[in-house]
């Protein structure tokens, strides 16, 4: 098993509801993918301290499980990805770095 766990930062005039739908899409296309385990995603839990990241802080962290590697490289590669995050990059420019790791 692998987690593929991402950092998502949006600008902070990102609304809510404008959130969620990026995260819905996210979840959507990776179900639909039908390579992954299981998905996960919550918003970051905001403090005074984020102020001061050197990188930047996250908006959202998703967690996508998948059997292995193989798994991992067909899910983002399916039709749908590259237009969801295009579709959201010119929307609201937005940052991610990943880690794929054992699950914790």
């Amino acid at each position: 098993m692998i987690s593929h766990t991402m950092i998502v930062s949006f600008p902070p005039t990102i609304p809510d509801a404008d959130l969620d739908q990026y995260l819905q899409d996210i979840e959507a296309v990776m179900r639909d993918s039908g390579r992954i385990a299981s998905f996960a995603a919550r918003r970051h839990i905001r403090v005074a301290a984020d102020d001061h990241s050197p990188v930047f802080a996250a908006t959202a962290i998703v967690r996508i499980d998948v059997e292995d590697r193989a798994a991992l490289d067909a899910a983002f590669a399916v039709p749908g990805v590259e237009e969801l995050i295009g579709r959201w990059q010119a929307r609201y420019p937005y940052q991610v770095v990943w880690a794929n790791h054992e699950p914790f």
